[in-house]
């Protein structure tokens, strides 16, 4: 999964990026809203992570931007901005949640995996293909009795096959998924 995070707090994310990262998630930083646009009109992203107060273009409007051009990609708001006229303009902008900081690494975990999981491609339980299996929460693949724990690449790959149940996947869908 590839998440797009827009955020001008360098350190931040930078914080974001590893966690995310050890979720398995693919991440790409932007520090302003006006790269942030250009990264989401132009790349294949499965969920924004988007602060309000950022230079060139805030939050609010790089939302209703990406919601006007169509997308409907999960939008997270992560922001200081935490007064309830906020949030509710916010999500009037067409984000999907609001998190305002500081915020629990696990609540943000959990917010992001039930923003994918509406996703019509996304699968919450244990994917099976054949005789192969593979758990989404511990990263892990197995037949019969044996199990392995796969690497990030290998997991995004053997999810992207295993979703495909058996048709040929374009090597060019890997590789914008993936990489």
């Amino acid at each position: 999964m590839n998440i797009l995070i827009v955020d001008d707090e360098v350190q931040l994310c930078s914080a974001l990026s590893q966690i995310l990262k050890l979720n398995k998630y693919n991440v790409t930083c932007c520090y302003d809203g006006e790269e942030g646009l250009d990264y989401a009109l132009t790349s294949n992203f499965d969920l924004f992570i988007i602060d309000v107060m950022m230079p060139k273009i805030d939050g609010f409007t790089l939302v209703k931007e990406i919601r006007n051009a169509k997308l409907d990609t999960p939008i997270l708001m992560l922001t200081a901005k935490s007064d309830t006229q906020d949030k509710i303009y916010g999500l009037n902008a067409g984000a999907d949640d609001y998190i305002s900081k500081p915020f629990s690494t696990d609540e943000l975990l959990a917010r992001i995996k039930a923003l994918l999981r509406r996703r019509a491609n996304y699968v919450s339980d244990d994917l099976t293909f054949l005789d192969l299996t593979l758990n989404r929460d511990e990263f892990t693949i197995s037949c019969n009795e044996n199990k392995i724990a796969l690497g990030k690449k290998e997991f995004q790959i053997m999810e992207i096959l295993m979703l495909a149940g058996g048709k040929n996947v374009d090597k060019n869908k890997l590789i914008d998924k993936i990489w």
